[in-house]
Protein backbone atom coordinates (compact mmCIF):
# COMPACT_ATOMS: atom_id res chain seq x y z
CA UNK A 1 0.00 0.00 0.00
CA UNK A 2 0.93 3.59 -0.12
CA UNK A 3 2.32 5.31 2.78
CA UNK A 4 -0.94 7.55 4.71
CA UNK A 5 1.27 10.91 4.76
CA UNK A 6 2.34 10.31 1.19
CA UNK A 7 -1.48 10.22 0.07
CA UNK A 8 -2.71 13.36 1.75
CA UNK A 9 0.49 15.42 0.77
CA UNK A 10 0.00 13.96 -2.95
CA UNK A 11 -3.85 13.73 -2.98
CA UNK A 12 -4.54 15.08 -6.17
CA UNK A 13 -1.69 13.21 -8.06
CA UNK A 14 -3.46 9.84 -6.11
CA UNK A 15 -6.39 10.70 -7.30
CA UNK A 16 -5.39 11.44 -11.22
CA UNK A 17 -3.49 7.80 -10.90
CA UNK A 18 -6.63 6.34 -9.51
CA UNK A 19 -8.41 7.47 -12.69
CA UNK A 20 -5.81 6.48 -14.98
CA UNK A 21 -5.59 3.43 -14.07
CA UNK A 22 -9.60 2.70 -14.25
CA UNK A 23 -9.93 1.90 -10.94
CA UNK A 24 -12.51 2.81 -7.55
CA UNK A 25 -10.73 3.88 -4.59
CA UNK A 26 -11.63 6.58 -2.48
CA UNK A 27 -8.28 8.91 -1.31
CA UNK A 28 -9.95 11.11 0.31
CA UNK A 29 -11.50 8.82 2.88
CA UNK A 30 -8.02 7.79 3.65
CA UNK A 31 -7.17 11.46 4.14
CA UNK A 32 -10.08 11.79 6.54
CA UNK A 33 -9.59 8.73 8.38
CA UNK A 34 -5.59 9.84 8.74
CA UNK A 35 -6.43 12.99 9.86
CA UNK A 36 -9.01 11.63 12.33
CA UNK A 37 -6.45 9.51 13.31
CA UNK A 38 -4.07 11.94 13.97
CA UNK A 39 -6.18 13.45 16.28
CA UNK A 40 -7.30 10.55 18.18
CA UNK A 41 -3.32 9.26 18.65
CA UNK A 42 -2.70 13.26 20.04
CA UNK A 43 -6.01 13.42 22.60
CA UNK A 44 -5.03 9.84 23.87
CA UNK A 45 -1.23 11.30 24.44
CA UNK A 46 -3.01 14.36 26.35
CA UNK A 47 -5.49 12.03 28.40
CA UNK A 48 -2.01 9.83 29.12
CA UNK A 49 0.24 12.92 30.02
CA UNK A 50 -3.20 13.61 32.37
CA UNK A 51 -3.09 10.31 33.60
CA UNK A 52 0.58 10.67 34.49
CA UNK A 53 -0.05 13.85 36.14
CA UNK A 54 -2.92 12.88 38.00
CA UNK A 55 -0.76 9.59 39.41
CA UNK A 56 2.14 12.02 40.42
CA UNK A 57 -0.10 14.23 42.88
CA UNK A 58 -1.64 11.35 44.17
CA UNK A 59 1.71 10.45 45.72
CA UNK A 60 1.84 13.76 47.65
CA UNK A 61 0.24 15.16 50.93
CA UNK A 62 -3.32 15.54 50.83
CA UNK A 63 -6.34 16.35 52.68
CA UNK A 64 -9.05 13.50 52.33
CA UNK A 65 -11.29 15.74 49.93
CA UNK A 66 -8.23 16.42 47.34
CA UNK A 67 -7.35 12.60 47.68
CA UNK A 68 -11.16 11.98 46.52
CA UNK A 69 -11.29 14.52 43.67
CA UNK A 70 -8.12 13.08 42.07
CA UNK A 71 -9.33 9.63 42.57
CA UNK A 72 -12.67 10.67 40.82
CA UNK A 73 -10.75 12.36 37.99
CA UNK A 74 -8.52 9.63 37.63
CA UNK A 75 -11.45 7.24 37.22
CA UNK A 76 -13.15 9.13 34.46
CA UNK A 77 -9.26 10.03 32.93
CA UNK A 78 -9.25 6.13 32.86
CA UNK A 79 -12.65 5.75 31.03
CA UNK A 80 -11.77 8.49 28.80
CA UNK A 81 -8.60 6.48 27.64
CA UNK A 82 -10.41 3.41 27.10
CA UNK A 83 -13.31 5.26 24.77
CA UNK A 84 -10.57 6.81 22.43
CA UNK A 85 -8.50 3.70 22.21
CA UNK A 86 -11.58 1.79 21.42
CA UNK A 87 -12.16 4.62 18.38
CA UNK A 88 -8.95 4.81 17.06
CA UNK A 89 -8.84 0.96 17.23
CA UNK A 90 -11.94 0.99 14.43
CA UNK A 91 -10.06 3.86 13.00
CA UNK A 92 -6.81 1.89 12.14
CA UNK A 93 -8.95 -0.69 11.05
CA UNK A 94 -11.19 1.59 8.76
CA UNK A 95 -7.77 3.05 7.62
CA UNK A 96 -5.89 0.27 7.05
CA UNK A 97 -8.92 -1.19 4.43
CA UNK A 98 -9.52 2.04 2.63
CA UNK A 99 -5.58 2.63 2.28
CA UNK A 100 -5.14 -1.15 1.16
CA UNK A 101 -7.80 -0.06 -2.01
CA UNK A 102 -5.55 2.19 -3.28
CA UNK A 103 -3.32 1.54 -6.19
CA UNK A 104 0.25 2.32 -6.22
CA UNK A 105 1.73 5.08 -8.02
CA UNK A 106 2.59 4.32 -11.95
CA UNK A 107 6.25 5.07 -13.22
CA UNK A 108 6.23 8.18 -15.33
CA UNK A 109 7.05 6.48 -18.49
CA UNK A 110 4.08 3.95 -18.39
CA UNK A 111 1.35 4.77 -21.32
CA UNK A 112 -2.02 6.34 -20.23
CA UNK A 113 -5.00 3.93 -21.31
CA UNK A 114 -7.63 2.07 -20.61
CA UNK A 115 -7.45 -1.23 -22.42
CA UNK A 116 -4.46 -3.68 -23.50
CA UNK A 117 -4.77 -2.59 -26.64
CA UNK A 118 -3.07 0.83 -25.73
CA UNK A 119 -0.30 -0.94 -24.14
CA UNK A 120 2.90 0.34 -26.23
CA UNK A 121 5.46 -1.46 -27.76
CA UNK A 122 9.17 -1.41 -27.66
CA UNK A 123 10.73 -4.04 -28.64
CA UNK A 124 10.22 -7.00 -31.24
CA UNK A 125 11.93 -10.23 -31.45
CA UNK A 126 12.18 -12.47 -34.71
CA UNK A 127 9.58 -12.40 -37.20
CA UNK A 128 6.42 -14.53 -37.54
CA UNK A 129 7.03 -18.08 -39.71
CA UNK A 130 4.99 -17.89 -42.93
CA UNK A 131 3.36 -20.96 -43.40
CA UNK A 132 3.27 -23.09 -47.03
CA UNK A 133 0.34 -24.83 -45.45
CA UNK A 134 -2.84 -23.72 -43.63
CA UNK A 135 -1.28 -23.94 -40.22
CA UNK A 136 -3.56 -25.69 -36.77
CA UNK A 137 -4.30 -24.14 -33.33
CA UNK A 138 -2.27 -26.08 -30.50
CA UNK A 139 -6.07 -27.88 -29.60
CA UNK A 140 -6.27 -29.59 -32.60
CA UNK A 141 -2.64 -30.46 -32.41
CA UNK A 142 -2.61 -31.71 -29.66
CA UNK A 143 -5.44 -33.70 -30.16
CA UNK A 144 -4.45 -35.40 -32.89
CA UNK A 145 -0.70 -35.80 -31.48
CA UNK A 146 -2.66 -37.49 -28.34
CA UNK A 147 -0.71 -34.60 -25.91
CA UNK A 148 -3.98 -33.22 -24.56
CA UNK A 149 -7.25 -34.69 -22.84
CA UNK A 150 -9.49 -31.48 -22.10
CA UNK A 151 -12.48 -34.02 -22.53
CA UNK A 152 -11.69 -36.12 -19.08
CA UNK A 153 -10.19 -33.51 -18.01
CA UNK A 154 -13.85 -31.88 -17.60
CA UNK A 155 -15.11 -34.97 -16.60
CA UNK A 156 -12.98 -35.57 -13.95
CA UNK A 157 -12.52 -32.38 -12.89
CA UNK A 158 -14.37 -29.75 -14.46
CA UNK A 159 -14.10 -27.11 -17.45
CA UNK A 160 -10.76 -25.50 -17.76
CA UNK A 161 -9.00 -28.73 -16.50
CA UNK A 162 -7.25 -31.21 -18.83
CA UNK A 163 -4.64 -34.22 -19.15
CA UNK A 164 -1.51 -33.56 -20.53
CA UNK A 165 -0.01 -37.36 -21.69
CA UNK A 166 2.69 -38.50 -23.42
CA UNK A 167 5.75 -36.38 -25.12
CA UNK A 168 4.09 -33.45 -23.80
CA UNK A 169 4.90 -34.64 -20.23
CA UNK A 170 8.10 -34.63 -21.15
CA UNK A 171 8.01 -31.17 -23.26
CA UNK A 172 6.67 -29.64 -19.87
CA UNK A 173 10.10 -31.25 -17.71
CA UNK A 174 11.99 -29.89 -19.88
CA UNK A 175 10.36 -26.05 -20.12
CA UNK A 176 10.85 -26.30 -16.17
CA UNK A 177 14.27 -27.78 -16.22
CA UNK A 178 15.32 -24.95 -19.39
CA UNK A 179 14.11 -21.96 -17.12
CA UNK A 180 15.52 -23.45 -14.09
CA UNK A 181 18.63 -24.08 -15.65
CA UNK A 182 18.72 -20.04 -16.98
CA UNK A 183 17.61 -19.02 -13.47
CA UNK A 184 20.27 -20.70 -11.61
CA UNK A 185 22.64 -19.18 -14.24
CA UNK A 186 21.43 -15.86 -13.10
CA UNK A 187 22.58 -16.65 -9.43
CA UNK A 188 18.75 -17.44 -7.91
CA UNK A 189 18.11 -19.21 -5.12
CA UNK A 190 15.78 -21.84 -6.32
CA UNK A 191 12.57 -23.13 -4.61
CA UNK A 192 9.63 -25.34 -4.99
CA UNK A 193 6.89 -23.49 -3.02
CA UNK A 194 4.16 -24.97 -1.06
CA UNK A 195 0.84 -24.54 -2.90
CA UNK A 196 -1.13 -23.08 -0.33
CA UNK A 197 -0.48 -19.52 1.37
CA UNK A 198 -2.37 -17.72 4.35
CA UNK A 199 -5.46 -15.15 3.02
CA UNK A 200 -3.18 -12.12 4.67
CA UNK A 201 -0.66 -13.06 2.61
CA UNK A 202 -2.50 -12.97 -0.47
CA UNK A 203 -3.61 -9.98 1.04
CA UNK A 204 0.24 -8.51 1.16
CA UNK A 205 0.45 -9.77 -2.53
CA UNK A 206 -2.23 -7.61 -3.82
CA UNK A 207 -4.91 -10.55 -3.98
CA UNK A 208 -8.37 -10.41 -2.81
CA UNK A 209 -9.01 -14.13 -1.46
CA UNK A 210 -12.62 -13.59 -0.82
CA UNK A 211 -15.85 -12.40 -2.63
CA UNK A 212 -17.30 -12.44 -6.18
CA UNK A 213 -13.98 -10.88 -7.63
CA UNK A 214 -11.47 -13.30 -6.33
CA UNK A 215 -9.61 -15.11 -8.87
CA UNK A 216 -8.39 -17.47 -6.24
CA UNK A 217 -9.30 -21.19 -4.64
CA UNK A 218 -10.03 -19.98 -0.77
CA UNK A 219 -10.11 -23.43 1.44
CA UNK A 220 -13.18 -23.27 3.72
CA UNK A 221 -12.78 -22.72 7.38
CA UNK A 222 -8.77 -22.45 6.82
CA UNK A 223 -8.22 -19.13 6.44
CA UNK A 224 -5.72 -20.25 3.40
CA UNK A 225 -6.51 -20.52 -0.59
CA UNK A 226 -4.47 -22.05 -3.07
CA UNK A 227 -2.20 -20.10 -4.68
CA UNK A 228 -2.24 -18.17 -8.13
CA UNK A 229 1.63 -17.71 -8.58
CA UNK A 230 4.83 -18.69 -6.40
CA UNK A 231 5.26 -14.80 -6.60
CA UNK A 232 2.67 -15.58 -3.70
CA UNK A 233 4.35 -17.76 -1.22
CA UNK A 234 7.86 -16.24 -2.69
CA UNK A 235 6.72 -13.25 -1.31
CA UNK A 236 5.47 -14.15 2.15
CA UNK A 237 8.37 -15.57 2.85
CA UNK A 238 10.39 -12.83 4.33
CA UNK A 239 7.30 -11.58 5.55
CA UNK A 240 7.41 -9.66 9.20
CA UNK A 241 11.43 -9.66 8.64
CA UNK A 242 14.24 -7.02 8.48
CA UNK A 243 16.74 -8.37 6.14
CA UNK A 244 20.40 -7.97 5.55
CA UNK A 245 20.64 -4.40 3.16
CA UNK A 246 24.31 -6.15 2.44
CA UNK A 247 22.53 -9.25 0.72
CA UNK A 248 20.46 -7.39 -0.94
CA UNK A 249 19.48 -8.06 -3.52
CA UNK A 250 18.23 -11.04 -3.05
CA UNK A 251 16.76 -13.08 -5.97
CA UNK A 252 14.31 -16.14 -5.86
CA UNK A 253 13.25 -18.33 -8.24
CA UNK A 254 9.87 -20.86 -7.46
CA UNK A 255 8.81 -23.45 -9.33
CA UNK A 256 5.02 -23.93 -8.44
CA UNK A 257 1.37 -24.93 -9.30
CA UNK A 258 -0.66 -22.43 -9.73
CA UNK A 259 -4.82 -22.61 -9.50
CA UNK A 260 -6.86 -19.90 -10.67
CA UNK A 261 -10.81 -19.47 -10.26
CA UNK A 262 -11.41 -17.21 -13.41
CA UNK A 263 -10.48 -19.12 -16.67
CA UNK A 264 -11.65 -16.43 -19.29
CA UNK A 265 -14.64 -16.52 -21.39
CA UNK A 266 -15.36 -18.58 -24.11
CA UNK A 267 -13.22 -17.75 -27.04
CA UNK A 268 -10.15 -17.58 -29.40
CA UNK A 269 -8.46 -15.75 -26.55
CA UNK A 270 -8.95 -17.93 -23.85
CA UNK A 271 -9.06 -21.20 -26.01
CA UNK A 272 -7.23 -24.50 -24.84
CA UNK A 273 -4.12 -23.62 -22.71
CA UNK A 274 -4.30 -20.31 -22.83
CA UNK A 275 -6.85 -19.76 -20.08
CA UNK A 276 -6.98 -22.70 -17.51
CA UNK A 277 -7.68 -23.28 -13.96
CA UNK A 278 -4.06 -25.09 -13.08
CA UNK A 279 -0.75 -25.10 -14.47
CA UNK A 280 2.38 -24.95 -14.07
CA UNK A 281 5.30 -21.87 -13.75
CA UNK A 282 8.74 -20.95 -13.05
CA UNK A 283 8.45 -17.47 -11.01
CA UNK A 284 11.03 -14.87 -10.46
CA UNK A 285 10.72 -12.64 -7.45
CA UNK A 286 13.38 -10.10 -5.96
CA UNK A 287 13.80 -8.30 -2.79
CA UNK A 288 16.11 -5.20 -3.40
CA UNK A 289 16.24 -1.74 -2.06
CA UNK A 290 14.90 1.33 -3.82
CA UNK A 291 18.22 2.38 -5.57
CA UNK A 292 18.36 -1.26 -7.24
CA UNK A 293 14.72 -1.46 -8.49
CA UNK A 294 14.63 0.20 -11.63
CA UNK A 295 18.01 -1.76 -13.00
CA UNK A 296 16.49 -4.93 -11.45
CA UNK A 297 13.53 -5.03 -13.51
CA UNK A 298 15.09 -4.49 -16.76
CA UNK A 299 17.01 -7.43 -15.59
CA UNK A 300 13.95 -9.15 -15.01
CA UNK A 301 12.47 -8.52 -18.58
CA UNK A 302 16.39 -9.22 -20.36
CA UNK A 303 16.09 -12.88 -18.43
CA UNK A 304 12.33 -13.37 -19.70
CA UNK A 305 13.29 -12.51 -23.60
CA UNK A 306 16.64 -14.72 -23.09
CA UNK A 307 14.17 -17.07 -22.66
CA UNK A 308 11.85 -17.00 -25.09
CA UNK A 309 14.51 -16.41 -27.62
CA UNK A 310 16.55 -19.46 -26.58
CA UNK A 311 12.97 -21.13 -27.13
CA UNK A 312 13.41 -19.53 -30.89
CA UNK A 313 10.14 -18.01 -30.78
CA UNK A 314 9.08 -14.46 -32.66
CA UNK A 315 7.96 -12.10 -29.57
CA UNK A 316 7.57 -8.56 -28.81
CA UNK A 317 7.33 -6.95 -25.49
CA UNK A 318 4.64 -4.18 -24.58
CA UNK A 319 4.70 -1.45 -21.90
CA UNK A 320 1.56 -2.27 -19.77
CA UNK A 321 -0.74 1.01 -20.26
CA UNK A 322 -2.30 2.52 -16.66
CA UNK A 323 -5.39 1.03 -17.45
CA UNK A 324 -4.49 -2.83 -17.32
CA UNK A 325 -2.03 -2.62 -14.73
CA UNK A 326 -2.76 -4.65 -11.49
CA UNK A 327 -2.60 -2.52 -8.58
CA UNK A 328 0.33 -3.08 -6.85
CA UNK A 329 2.27 -2.81 -10.33
CA UNK A 330 4.40 1.04 -10.32
CA UNK A 331 5.50 -0.52 -14.28
CA UNK A 332 5.22 -3.31 -15.95
CA UNK A 333 6.45 -5.20 -19.41
CA UNK A 334 4.37 -7.97 -20.97
CA UNK A 335 6.67 -10.37 -23.41
CA UNK A 336 3.59 -11.37 -26.05
CA UNK A 337 4.96 -14.39 -27.97
CA UNK A 338 3.48 -14.71 -31.67
CA UNK A 339 0.52 -17.21 -31.62
CA UNK A 340 -0.54 -18.92 -35.51
CA UNK A 341 -3.00 -20.23 -34.52
CA UNK A 342 -4.85 -17.37 -32.27
CA UNK A 343 -7.60 -15.35 -34.36
CA UNK A 344 -5.45 -16.32 -37.51
CA UNK A 345 -2.17 -15.38 -35.69
CA UNK A 346 -1.54 -12.85 -33.41
CA UNK A 347 0.73 -12.01 -29.95
CA UNK A 348 -0.56 -13.55 -26.93
CA UNK A 349 0.87 -13.19 -23.56
CA UNK A 350 3.56 -15.58 -22.18
CA UNK A 351 5.36 -13.58 -19.44
CA UNK A 352 5.34 -10.26 -17.24
CA UNK A 353 7.70 -8.62 -15.15
CA UNK A 354 6.58 -5.82 -12.38
CA UNK A 355 7.99 -3.48 -10.31
CA UNK A 356 5.92 -3.05 -7.64
CA UNK A 357 7.89 -0.74 -5.38
CA UNK A 358 7.41 -0.79 -1.63
CA UNK A 359 3.90 -1.15 -1.86
CA UNK A 360 3.64 -5.05 -0.97
CA UNK A 361 6.32 -4.47 1.74
CA UNK A 362 4.54 -2.03 3.43
CA UNK A 363 1.25 -4.81 3.54
CA UNK A 364 3.88 -7.43 4.57
CA UNK A 365 6.34 -5.31 6.82
CA UNK A 366 9.03 -6.17 4.99
CA UNK A 367 12.60 -3.99 5.90
CA UNK A 368 15.77 -3.73 5.65
CA UNK A 369 18.05 -1.64 7.83
CA UNK A 370 19.91 1.42 5.91
CA UNK A 371 23.13 2.47 6.50
CA UNK A 372 21.48 5.38 8.42
CA UNK A 373 20.42 3.10 11.12
CA UNK A 374 16.52 3.50 10.26
CA UNK A 375 14.63 0.54 9.02
CA UNK A 376 13.33 1.15 5.37
CA UNK A 377 10.79 -1.07 3.36
CA UNK A 378 12.21 -2.98 0.53
CA UNK A 379 11.23 -3.01 -2.99
CA UNK A 380 9.50 -6.47 -4.70
CA UNK A 381 9.39 -7.10 -8.45
CA UNK A 382 8.25 -10.22 -9.62
CA UNK A 383 8.77 -11.91 -13.38
CA UNK A 384 7.18 -14.84 -15.28
CA UNK A 385 10.38 -17.15 -16.05
CA UNK A 386 8.42 -19.67 -17.74
CA UNK A 387 4.50 -20.30 -17.92
CA UNK A 388 4.36 -23.83 -19.06
CA UNK A 389 0.84 -23.90 -21.00
CA UNK A 390 1.42 -20.66 -22.87
CA UNK A 391 4.92 -21.97 -23.86
CA UNK A 392 4.17 -25.68 -24.65
CA UNK A 393 1.00 -23.70 -26.79
CA UNK A 394 3.57 -21.06 -28.92
CA UNK A 395 5.84 -24.22 -29.47
CA UNK A 396 2.92 -26.51 -30.85
CA UNK A 397 1.81 -23.68 -33.05
CA UNK A 398 5.44 -22.38 -34.15
CA UNK A 399 7.28 -25.82 -34.44
CA UNK A 400 4.50 -27.52 -35.97
CA UNK A 401 4.92 -29.45 -39.87
CA UNK A 402 3.09 -30.39 -42.55
CA UNK A 403 2.65 -33.99 -42.32
CA UNK A 404 0.96 -32.92 -37.97
CA UNK A 405 4.19 -33.60 -36.39
CA UNK A 406 6.01 -30.96 -34.61
CA UNK A 407 9.67 -30.48 -33.75
CA UNK A 408 10.99 -30.00 -30.85
CA UNK A 409 12.92 -26.25 -29.91
CA UNK A 410 16.54 -27.46 -30.39
CA UNK A 411 17.33 -26.01 -26.55
CA UNK A 412 14.71 -28.10 -25.25
CA UNK A 413 15.99 -31.63 -27.26
CA UNK A 414 18.97 -32.65 -24.53
CA UNK A 415 16.11 -32.08 -21.66
CA UNK A 416 13.30 -34.24 -23.69
CA UNK A 417 14.91 -36.91 -25.20
CA UNK A 418 13.68 -36.73 -28.52
CA UNK A 419 13.50 -34.35 -31.59
CA UNK A 420 10.19 -34.61 -32.96
CA UNK A 421 6.25 -35.65 -31.82
CA UNK A 422 5.11 -37.54 -34.77
CA UNK A 423 1.67 -38.28 -35.68
CA UNK A 424 1.47 -41.84 -33.48
CA UNK A 425 -0.44 -43.44 -36.57
CA UNK A 426 3.00 -43.15 -38.10
CA UNK A 427 4.82 -44.35 -35.35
Amino acid sequence: MLDYKFIKDNLEAVKENIKNRNMNADADKVVELYDKRTALVTKQQDLQQQRNENAKSMKQKLDDAKRQELILAGKKIKEDIAEVEKELAQVEIDLDAAARQIPNMIHPDAPIGKLDTENLEVKKVGTPRKFDFEPKDHVQLAEELDLLDFDRGTKVSGPKFYYLKNEAVFLEQALIQYALNILRKHGFELFITPDIAREEILKGIGFNPRGNESNVYSIEDEGTCLVATAEITLGGYHSGEILDKAKLPLMYGGLSHCFRREAGAAGQFSKGLYRVHQFDKVEMFVYSTPEQSDELHHKLREIEEEIFTGLGLPFHVVDTCSGDLGAPAYRKWDLEAWMPGRNGGEYGEVTSTSNCTDYQARRLNIKYKDDDGKNKYVHTLNGTAIAVGRAMLAILENYQNEDGSVTIPPALVPLCGFDKIEPKNKK
